[in-house]
């Protein structure tokens, strides 16, 4: 066994043991959209730093749980923040909670992210549903031994996010007079903002906004068979010839206005998606509290 499945095999197993849920949706916050988690019919909260082999979350807008519960009656696997390269985290440990999922039976994933605008029709405040990405992090989760049991080794990335999910998602926007934009994302390091220059470079690539995360996430899923949904909240404008200072607390201010829309917006996807019958494991002990 590979020591890579040994971890995830033990993760899972500690966390089963808190829980009763069977998840089949996965949902990763980002910066100032953790209380998503507000909506979350709880069964378990668990602290990332109880949980084994778990990176910690260091940033102080991710609160670092594990939740475990229902939305719209869906049983889900929400993490309340996420871990970044910029922390000194390896892409591995980055993915490592995307492919705790995969055992614990997830097979569609739920991202969102805070970013900067790099489209001038994208104005602070303004929800994306990502429809494509431009890795520019220093590397990815799948390099080094590819175990077949965790993901196949040369997964195609021709749609990483799925054109049925965005689809679903643009309809119920409309039907809820919620404005949902399209576009590509771009990762980069972090965690220093880009410069006039970079942002010039990112327009021409083709990227709509820029972030520092998402992507080892989203590769993470779609090696492991998952399907994705991705959404980004714009919280500043990045055109290099009108770009100011950044001020954080008034991108976590704007993405706090932008969050309640957002919630809505993947509630009533959530409600969309196929109502599978779950039930708690047969021999469990009670779900801690």
């Amino acid at each position: 066994m590979s020591e890579l499945f040994n971890m995830i095999k033990e993760t899972k197993k500690f966390i089963e043991s808190n829980t009763n849920i069977e998840p089949e949706y996965g949902i990763i916050l980002g910066t100032g959209l953790g209380r998503l988690a507000d909506s979350i019919k709880k069964e378990v909260t668990i602290s990332y730093e109880d949980i084994p082999n778990f990176p910690v979350s260091t940033v102080e807008t991710h609160a670092g749980k594990l939740i475990m519960g229902t939305i719209a009656g869906k049983p889900v696997m929400a993490m309340q923040g996420r871990f970044h390269y910029y922390e000194g985290y390896s892409m591995q440990q980055i993915a490592f909670p995307v492919r705790v999922m995969k055992f614990m039976g997830v097979k569609t994933l739920i991202v969102s992210n805070a970013c900067g605008g790099i489209n001038p029709h994208f104005t602070p405040g303004t929800i994306m549903a990502i429809t494509d990405h431009i890795n520019l992090l220093p590397g990815n989760p799948l390099i080094g031994p590819n175990d077949p049991r965790v993901g196949i080794r040369f997964p195609d990335m021709c749609e990483p996010y799925s054109k049925e999910l965005i689809d679903l998602a643009a309809e119920i926007a409309i039907a809820n007079k919620i404005k949902l934009e399209r576009g590509v994302y771009a990762a980069m390091t972090g965690p220093m903002l880009e410069t006039r220059a970079e942002y010039r470079m990112l327009k021409i690539l083709g990227a709509d906004v820029i972030g520092m995360s998402t992507v080892p996430e989203v590769i993470a899923a779609v090696h492991a068979g998952m399907k994705v949904l991705g959404f980004s909240v714009i919280t500043d404008s990045c055109l290099p010839d009108a770009l100011e200072p950044c001020d954080i607390k008034k991108i976590i201010a704007i993405a706090d206005k932008a969050e309640p829309v957002l919630v809505k917006l993947i509630e009533k996807v959530l409600q969309a998606l196929p109502d599978k019958a779950f039930a708690a494991r047969r021999g469990r002990p009670p779900a801690k509290k």
